[in-house]
């Protein structure tokens, strides 16, 4: 990816671009989130480094702004390259809530002159007017010209000395495209106009510390110190950064097109998780290797109508109610992989949803995509561990290639629990005490899985109407799916288990009766040993809690 990034942008090969990478290649030690605001608190002047094309970065603007603001003892002024500082009358009408949004796009020409996604910028502008004094434009023309690139470092720093002069009190938060903020550029030009301020810089997600931090031994790092004053958070994978920045090159080359094209973008995920697992896309056989995977890609439909979908998903068969639950499940994540028609449907690119549709493509992959090739009659109990084991390793295939994903462990199952009614049938979609009963046996399910000898015994003693069809039962598999995914997880990262062996899983045929539930119990066996007991939910005990029953309901 970063081989075609570059054949298209040779910019990366300019001397200023280059005194950012080798600026930052090593950290003093790890920090804290609350550190990283801590810091932010004794500064004057917070230079956030810009990833343009990468949503997160803007978010993280946001939220450091939105934080500091709350703290209440200082006002904050946000200071933005994206807008040039001709444009600052428009902003400001826009701030007096005179022109709306897309008037505010048009005059300051934002797609024409920047490019990159509006949603996540605006996002931004709006947290700014809710808790800051003021916004301000700070870039000049021309930006295409790196030749001049010193001079826009010039002139942003005498546009954020005039805002110092304006607002004495506040604390200025500037957000900046990273590769101004090499010590020699901005960060050292503003420090000439401001001598007396603390200047703080706040990187986000540089690749060389990045993998660095991959080293260290706890599970997720929020941030490291650099310097005194630079520090770098953690919000993306530089697979996601260069992901995005892909897709804005594809929009621009695209220039009729009114949406990217996504095919590359999942091609690229499912390319990522192959070379992990060590398959050959052109290998012959089905046994260690998936027969023909080349062949098998996925169509990906990026900006096909509900009404395409669903003409897709009913020549092959499915009922109305299933085709349904599949359609909610695109609204939900913006991404979903359609197995009965070897279909990614991406309706808006996140990077979590659309890596999970490339791994549970790649595990139908690699049993030769029985759901595409015919329709099979399953046993309830065979359907719900073919589910499970497939959320499983969708699971798993995320995080390989998503890492900043969030870990799933018993105890958020049972945190889930001690949520209010209300806030439980919103997450679950199910009433309280199905959804108390739905995580009981989760919670159950987990304790006595490692210790079954055969598949035969494991539904003994458990609820035996959530191995079925319905809501219910499809919630409970896709948990322990996700808790069974992040234990094989776990034991990748702490070397119990190679990626050769876990390619093993994704290679498991599961048609059959009863080869779900086995494949499941091998899993959990091999990536748990012997499960300690899990604490059980007391439906009274939440009720009594909650101060009141309700027996008559189901």
């Amino acid at each position: 990816m970063e081989r075609e990034i570059r054949a298209n942008d040779r910019n990366g090969r300019r001397k200023y671009l280059r005194d950012f990478a080798e600026a930052f290649r090593s950290y003093e030690r790890v920090l804290e989130s609350n550190e990283v605001q801590d810091a932010v608190l004794g500064a004057d002047i917070v230079l956030i480094g810009d990833y343009h094309a990468l949503p997160a970065c803007q978010r993280q603007a946001a939220e450091l702004l939105e934080r500091r603001a709350l703290r209440g003892d200082r006002p904050v002024v946000l200071g933005v390259e994206t807008i040039f500082a001709r444009d600052q009358h428009v902003l400001e009408e826009w701030w007096r809530r005179e022109i709306e949004p897309e008037e505010l796009r048009e005059r300051m020409r934002f797609d024409h002159e920047w490019g990159y996604d509006w949603a996540p910028f605006y996002e931004l502008l709006v947290v700014a007017r809710e808790h800051g004094e003021a916004i301000y434009g700070l870039d000049c023309a021309p930006r295409e010209d790196l030749r001049k690139i010193g001079a826009r470092d010039r002139h942003a720093a005498e546009k954020i000395a005039d805002i110092r002069r304006r607002h004495p009190e506040a604390v200025l938060m500037v957000l900046f495209g990273e590769s101004h903020l090499a010590p020699g550029h901005l960060p050292h030009v503003l420090q000439e106009s401001l001598p007396g301020q603390r200047v703080l810089t706040v990187l986000q997600n540089v690749d060389e510390l990045y993998w660095r931090v991959a080293g260290e031994r706890q599970e997720r790092v929020a941030a490291v110190q650099v310097s005194p004053e630079v520090l770098c958070v953690f919000n993306a994978s530089p697979l996601e950064k260069y992901e995005n920045y892909r897709l804005c090159l594809e929009r621009w080359r695209q220039e009729d097109a009114t949406d990217p094209d996504l095919s590359p973008t999942i091609n690229n995920l499912i390319d990522g998780l192959v070379a992990f697992l060590g398959i050959n896309r052109y290998a012959a056989h089905n046994r260690t290797q998936p027969r023909f995977l080349v062949d098998l890609l996925p169509e990906v439909h990026s900006h096909a109508t509900d009404g395409t979908v669903r003409r897709l998903l009913a020549r092959c068969g499915l009922q109305e109610e299933e085709r349904q639950n599949l359609l909610r499940q695109i609204e939900q994540q913006g991404c979903a992989y359609l197995p009965q028609i070897n279909t990614v449907y991406v309706a808006q690119f996140q990077m979590e949803a659309a890596a999970e549709a490339a791994a549970r493509f790649l595990h139908h992959a690699c049993r030769g995509l029985p759901e595409w090739k015919q329709q099979v009659e399953l046993d309830p109990a065979d359907r719900f561990y073919r589910k499970a084991m497939e959320a499983a390793l969708a699971y798993f295939g995320s995080r390989v290639l998503h890492p900043e994903r969030a870990a799933w462990h018993e105890g958020d199952v049972r945190e889930l629990s001690d949520h209010t009614r209300e806030e439980l049938e919103r997450e679950t979609g199910m009433t309280w005490k199905d959804a108390l009963r739905t995580l009981e046996f989760v919670l159950l399910h987990r304790e006595r899985e490692t210790k079954a000898r055969s598949a035969q015994q494991l539904p003994e003693g458990l609820d035996s109407d959530l191995f079925g069809e319905g809501q219910a039962s499809d919630y409970a598999a896709q948990q322990l799916g996700t808790l069974l995914g992040c234990d094989l997880y776990e034991a990748y990262l702490e070397g119990r288990l190679a990626p050769a062996s876990i390619r093993g899983f994704f290679l498991a045929h599961l048609e059959g009766p009863t080869r779900g539930q086995q494949a499941y119990l091998d899993l959990a066996r091999k990536v748990r040993g012997r499960a300690r007991p899990c604490a059980a939910i007391s439906v009274e005990k939440t009720d009594a809690k909650l101060g009141h029953r309700n027996d008559g309901e189901a």
